[in-house]
């Protein structure tokens, strides 16, 4: 095949059906913690491109959305949560890039990990860089524009969440 004949193939068959998938779900951990009156938010760096992200992951067997927060808090940052439910706070969208380049469109529940302390050692460590940050800095950090939103509202949506 050559040419057209393999471009038309290549979109009909690969492309097309790609771009028609429903969005995929993941769940990601906003892990915080309050120095007086001081929020902060825990962001990590994503495995390949470093960006600045929240912990997150795909569903898992066994566990429920909140479930699967607490776990990603902990592989990928070392978290040790306060204690209490993870409280469900917002939702964002972005494009999960795929081997190859393609995106694919990701809706992300965000639940909210108040925490207790960072353990020096866990699954991902010395893969990931770790930082606390004001929500202001936190939202101007990461690239996605929801979350940006989340993130510079997150007094505000932890304030609500906790009542």
């Amino acid at each position: 095949m050559s040419g057209m004949p393999m471009l038309n193939a290549i979109w009909s068959e690969f492309i097309q059906p790609i771009m028609r998938r429903p969005s995929r779900y993941q769940v990601a951990a906003l892990c915080f913690r309050r120095d007086g009156e001081r929020l902060e938010i825990l962001l990590i760096t994503s495995l390949e491109t470093r960006r600045w992200i929240l912990p997150k992951g795909w569903p898992k067997t066994g566990f429920d959305a909140g479930g699967v927060a607490l776990e990603e808090a902990w592989e990928e940052a070392g978290v040790k949560p306060r204690g209490g439910k993870p409280r469900l706070i917002g939702r964002y969208r972005y494009d999960k890039r795929l081997r190859g380049g393609i995106p694919l469109p990701t809706d992300v529940d965000v639940f909210a990990i108040e925490t207790e302390k960072l353990y020096d050692t866990y699954p991902e460590v010395g893969r990931r860089e770790r930082r606390w940050m004001s929500p202001q800095d936190a939202a101007e950090a990461v690239d996605e524009p929801e979350l940006k939103d989340l993130l510079a509202n997150a007094d505000e949506l932890l304030a609500v969440s906790s009542r």
